[in-house]
């Protein structure tokens, strides 16, 4: 039975799997090697970059006009700017790959043998191989090196110039055609040369590129057409609703998509004959987001770097910010963390919304006490009331403490409320989130039981926050079918605790909104 990939390449035979053209312009591509063009490819991690590129590897080589070879050279990572060592695990790397891919290219494993051997490596080597590569082929060579942009420094520097330096001769004395594949393009790159003491521009190093090719996230359609695959294999169906629901939640991210469907169908519903629902789905994300399996983990470990922290903090914070560079924002996007569009930057997908900022607020929820229960009425009701009046006390004890030691400084407030609520709504509801970079609040939705309740979140700046946070907060009580509302204003202004401190209530329109002043 084949079953839904959610660790490394896809196999065709194991499992399900959507057609190499529905991804992969082919015509394209093709135009781009008849052409002798060098070409990228970019895109997030765990978007399907290895699986397309070696399955469409194997395509050409079956179809004969060419001798197409896929290579990864993520081992040379270690090398880091010892380009020697670095070049030598290149050329191991191809060795291994020509072998299991390209077995009757005998000359050209020898040559290679032979220089791991004998250790006569220099910044050449991989040029003279590449050269020797193409004058043994009967055929011009397609080739695809992957994990480019894990190489570091003058590792990565020495490649592409290798590659640079042998472009004038193709295709009789050196590859017709290089794909580099990567998170980023390589005009992106901004490389430290420890021999040249300065930063080298990916741009000027592989000045060769004719275009850069980004691979998109999966489609509705395609998410449909993928979960179709297993229903009909097995028999057990989605609901329109559960497809739907599945896209909504990872917008077509490859590997949440597949995560999200192993999840339901097989460890929660593993009886054929039921149908996997939207609330299968819900649960599904639920443990994806407390389990942050290994491609969460490389996401979440992103979030350290400064230039990633800047933006994900104002997006956190919602309020514009003049600090973030655009290339630490294109960055960002290129990681997969982030969507940029016309109106605002936003986290990529909910599932990312939800992980980011539980990951960022754990030390917060670890040093908190009570239990849910304490905030449960005798009807089953949360009393939201106590709970954030409860919150209250704990903000003005520790967040100044706190913040003096978090990198997030400027969502912090939000940090902490979203750790003390989740650590309580765990017990028996859901928090759903809406923030953005320029939104200037943070959408909080809180289902227990028969309860909606509203939280909005703002930033104290002068005297219209308040009525542009109880407006906002009205209509997103209108919009949510919300049973209640609160707005919750932060003052980070230098003044004392009794003058930030206050609970009141207000009428805006026909809605009752209950407004904390911390």
């Amino acid at each position: 039975m084949k079953f839904f990939c959610r660790s490394g390449p896809v196999n065709t035979q194991d499992h399900y799997c959507l057609p190499l053209k529905s991804r992969l312009n082919e015509k394209n591509i093709k135009t781009l090697i008849d052409q002798k063009k060098y070409f990228i490819l970019h895109a997030p991690r765990q978007t399907g970059k290895t699986s397309i590129m070696i399955n469409f590897a194997h395509k050409l080589n079956k179809e004969g006009k060419y001798t197409a070879l896929y290579v990864n050279v993520e081992n040379a990572q270690a090398a880091r700017s010892d380009f020697i060592k670095g070049i030598a695990a290149i050329l191991e790397q191809f060795r291994s790959y020509i072998q299991n891919q390209l077995p009757q290219e005998t000359n050209t494993i020898a040559y290679i043998s032979q220089v791991l051997q004998n250790q006569t490596f220099t910044g050449s080597s991989l040029n003279s191989m590449l050269r020797i590569f193409a004058k043994n082929s009967k055929k011009p060579i397609m080739l695809f090196i992957d994990e480019i942009d894990s190489l570091v420094g003058d590792t990565l520097i020495s490649v592409l110039r290798q590659l640079r330096s042998g472009y004038p001769d193709r295709p009789e004395s050196f590859p017709q055609s290089v794909c580099l594949i990567g998170l980023r393009d390589v005009r992106d790159y901004r490389i430290w040369s420890d021999i040249e003491q300065q930063v080298i521009l990916g741009g000027s190093a592989f000045n060769i590129k004719d275009e850069s090719l980004k691979l998109a996230d999966f489609t509705q359609e395609q998410v449909h057409e993928l979960y179709l695959q297993h229903t009909q294999e097995t028999g057990q169906e989605f609901t329109t609703q559960a497809i739907n629901y599945a896209f909504e939640l990872t917008q077509g991210q490859p590997w949440l998509v597949n995560a999200l469907a192993y999840q339901a169908c097989f460890e929660l519903q593993t009886n054929r004959s039921e149908t996997i629902t939207k609330e299968i789905i819900e649960k599904s994300k639920e443990i994806l987001i407390l389990r942050q399996d290994t491609h969460l983990d490389v996401l979440i470990d992103r979030l350290r770097e400064p230039r990633v922290r800047n933006i994900i903090d104002a997006i956190i914070n919602s309020e514009s910010a003049p600090i973030c560079d655009d290339d630490d924002i294109k960055y960002t996007e290129d990681l997969g963390l982030i969507k940029v569009d016309s109106k605002n930057i936003k986290i990529a997908n909910p599932i990312y919304q939800e992980i980011l900022p539980r990951v960022l607020a754990t030390k917060f929820q670890r040093a908190m006490s009570g239990q849910p229960t304490d905030y449960i009425l005798d009807n089953g009701l949360l009393d939201i009331n106590k709970l954030l009046q409860k919150f209250t006390d704990f903000y003005r004890q520790n967040s100044e403490i706190w913040f003096e030691k978090f990198d997030y400084k400027e969502s912090g407030p939000h940090l902490i409320i979203l750790a003390f609520l989740q650590r309580i709504v765990n017990g028996g509801g859901l928090i759903h989130r809406e923030y953005a970079l320029g939104r200037c609040r943070v959408d909080l939705l809180i289902s227990w039981k028969t309860q909606r309740i509203v939280i909005e979140l703002k930033i104290y700046r002068d005297g219209s926050t308040l009525l542009d946070g109880l407006e906002q907060t009205a209509k997103y009580m209108d919009t949510s079918n919300a049973t209640e509302g609160h707005l919750v204003i932060f003052d980070k202004k230098d003044k004392s605790w009794e003058e930030k401190i206050y609970n009141k209530q207000e009428i805006f329109g026909k809605k009752t909104i209950n407004i904390w002043g911390l």
